[in-house]
């Protein structure tokens, strides 16, 4: 679920199709998506194993641990584009605004947290030209905790 209002259209970022934009200026720290309507979760290795949901992995997001979710519907969330210099933090399904972020802009995560650990994206960053490649579970919960914490400490005082 998308919390502030928004729209998709064509992203700011080279190559990256469409993203998601804010139609309101939204504060730092607070939510901008939350997980709903999840059914169920996968292991990578039974995500893997099966012709079925290996051709739906494009559409995927790490949740927790060795834990992804499908969304072969293509939510509007899906819209949300990486970049190494994000505005949002993903953590555990939540992205948070990084900083104020006014009506007009494009949310961006780093995702990293969102892939297996060690596995590439087929892109590269377009800043940065680097490969994108997945975050262990404990690289990922730890750093997204503490740019949490950071954050919250900083705009909840």
């Amino acid at each position: 679920m998308i919390l502030p209002r928004y729209h998709v259209a064509a992203s700011s970022i080279p190559g990256a199709g469409q993203g998601l934009f804010l139609d309101e200026t939204v504060a730092a720290g607070r939510v901008i998506t939350a997980p709903d309507a999840i059914e169920r979760t996968y292991r990578h290795a039974e995500i893997s194993a099966s012709p079925e949901l290996r051709a739906q992995f494009h559409a995927s997001a790490r949740w927790f641990e060795d834990r992804y979710t499908l969304s072969p519907d293509w939510p509007d969330e899906c819209y949300i584009n990486h970049s190494f210099m994000p505005n949002g933090l993903w953590h555990l399904g939540f992205v948070f605004a990084l900083a104020e972020l006014p009506a007009g802009t494009e949310i961006t995560v780093d995702y990293r947290h969102l892939l297996p650990p060690g596995e590439a994206e087929d892109f590269v960053d377009s800043a940065t030209g680097e490969t994108i490649t997945g975050l262990s579970w404990a690289e990922s919960l730890a750093g997204s905790t503490r740019a949490l914490a950071e954050l919250l400490a900083t705009t909840h005082r």
